[in-house]
């Protein structure tokens, strides 16, 4: 019962990101780059304290493949955090959620898997799921927004986020923990010259609620959170962890309408729903990659 707990919880706190970004007065680039170097120090860090060893000649045999999947971490979150900015977080999320249909699509290309009935009806779902989001008579006015760019951001987020589980199925002989450890370490390493040639890097301005939030993105969201989704992860079922990984977009989608009033049409709820259901199959249909094994949402 307390790994379901704490399990409930991690996808809570990933349902909640959009929530914190948005507040959060830096750009897209930056706020990756900090969350990912936050949280890869907390993990390192946390380390210690569970007695958590690193397999530094195994890392090297896997490097190729760490940065590649580390690089593309990084991005995808740039991706997601502007799809936070041109659109609802509730569109953003179904966008992202797209990954698994993703990983369908490319699995039998680079994995060389069969394809199946049953795999190609979810890819139909979740395409007509897609169409019915995107409705433009949804209903969702508001003069800021720019919904197609920022659907569009969400998808190129899913599709980073799909071959790092596509890549994550080559790293061999390594612990979650460690995989995770350095793709955030490598996606720090690989923003920070991203982020010095694109952005003006001033910090002196930055007001005091985006500090707390940016170090409760990186802390919290990101390194208590993967702490507490390994640990409560090894005493769960494949099954219960797979039903339980919907509430992150579910919470997400209540949370935006509750905390920022967003809405859905009715529309969009049923496209929501065949995107998520398409999901629910590849669940079933693909054999999960080691290394973030699953889908874990933000």
């Amino acid at each position: 019962m307390k790994a379901k707990a704490s399990f409930i919880l991690v996808m809570l706190l990933f349902g909640s990101i959009g929530l914190f970004v948005k507040n959060i007065n830096l750009s897209s680039s930056e706020i990756a780059l900090f969350r990912g170097a936050i949280g890869s120090l907390f993990l390192i860090g946390a380390s210690f304290f569970i007695r958590q060893k690193f397999n530094f000649k195994t890392t090297k045999r896997n490097l190729l493949f760490l940065v590649i999947s580390g690089t593309a971490m990084g991005f995808n979150w740039i991706f997601l955090f502007e799809a936070y900015q041109y659109t609802t977080i509730s569109n953003a999320t179904l966008s992202y959620y797209f990954a698994p249909v993703f990983v369908m699509v490319l699995a039998p290309f680079l994995l060389r898997e069969k394809w199946t009935l049953k795999k190609g009806f979810s890819i139909v779902i979740a395409l007509v799921g897609l169409f019915l989001v995107v409705q433009p008579d949804a209903g969702l006015i508001n003069q800021s927004y720019n919904h197609p760019i920022g659907i569009a951001f969400g998808l190129l987020a899913a599709g980073l986020y799909a071959s790092v589980i596509l890549i994550n199925k080559f790293i061999k002989d390594l612990s979650d923990y460690e995989t995770t450890v350095m793709q955030l370490s490598i996606a720090s390493i690989i923003l920070f010259p991203y982020v010095a040639f694109t952005e003006k890097m001033n910090y002196t301005n930055l007001g005091m609620q985006s500090i707390i939030l940016v170090l409760v993105l990186g802390i919290i969201h990101t390194g208590f959170a993967y702490l507490l989704y390994f640990s409560s992860m090894k005493k769960l079922k494949g099954q219960t962890i797979g039903v339980l990984s919907y509430i992150d977009p579910i919470s997400a989608v209540v949370m935006a309408a509750i905390i920022l009033s967003e809405s859905m049409s009715a529309v969009q709820m049923v496209g929501g729903i065949f995107i998520l259901g398409s999901t629910l199959i590849s669940e079933v249909t693909i054999r999960k990659p080691k290394g973030n094994k699953r889908f874990v949402g933000e």
